[in-house]
């Protein structure tokens, strides 16, 4: 069954050009080119992944974002004609995966599509237990990682996709530094990494806010600057 993606942009020839190229792909493409017009079903549809402009006249991506969010986990990538960091940070902030700044390459588009799409799979498909250590406990925290649960001091740490893989990866190399590049392609397995991407940064931030952990005190994770970041063993 083809993987079902929705498409809300207010450019019709952005939309049309990136539901050429998905198609192409063999996936199943809904089309909108307003949030108003896309936001019930965005509400009441389950799909495999959304690609949301943020410069909508009427319901801009944040909202849908969010409205998705209340209800859904599947990948979110949020489009930017600015090449501004509040945009981007806002999305991420609100649940998106990625983002993406317009004007792109449709290539492009479609690996990081392919990469969210990867990784969301992965997610929510039980791991064989050979594969890796299924609880992994770390001063206070537990993970399952073929429940994709996990708590923090007895209570339940509500986690994206994304923020789940990062801190498992982190755990699985505790004592070890973890570069904010091998965390990108462990997570999204394609080639557009750069040191200016942020999309590691803000993650790992959101998961500090979600631990009470901070940058300057950290119990958890400990950024070692210019290099990476690290779970003590």
């Amino acid at each position: 069954m083809a993987d079902r993606i929705a498409i809300v942009d207010d450019e019709p020839e952005i939309a049309d050009l990136i539901e050429v190229y998905l198609k192409n792909e063999d996936y199943e493409v809904y089309k909108f080119y307003s949030g108003g017009e896309a936001l019930e079903f965005l509400r009441e549809e389950e799909l495999d992944l959304a690609i949301l402009d943020i410069m909508l006249p009427d319901v801009n991506g944040f909202a849908l974002c969010r409205h998705i969010r209340e209800a859904y986990h599947y990948p979110i990538i949020m489009l930017t004609a600015k090449d501004e960091e509040i945009d981007k940070i806002t999305g991420l902030s609100l649940g998106a995966d990625d983002y993406i700044t317009k004007p792109f390459r449709p290539l492009e588009m479609v690996a990081r599509v392919k990469a969210q799409l990867r990784r969301y799979k992965r997610y929510n498909q039980p791991q064989p237990a050979e594969a890796q250590e299924s609880v992994i406990e770390h001063s206070g925290l537990v993970m399952d990682v073929k429940t994709h649960e996990c708590m923090l001091n007895e209570k339940e740490l509500v986690l994206t996709p994304t923020e789940f893989e990062i801190l498992r990866i982190l755990l699985e190399h505790k004592g070890e530094v973890v570069s904010a590049e091998m965390l990108f392609h462990e997570i999204w397995k394609d080639e557009y990494y750069s040191k200016s991407n942020n999309t590691i940064t803000v993650h790992i931030r959101h998961l500090r806010e979600k631990m009470n952990d901070t940058v300057e005190h950290p119990k958890y994770i400990k950024t070692i600057w210019g290099v990476g970041y690290k779970m003590d063993g």
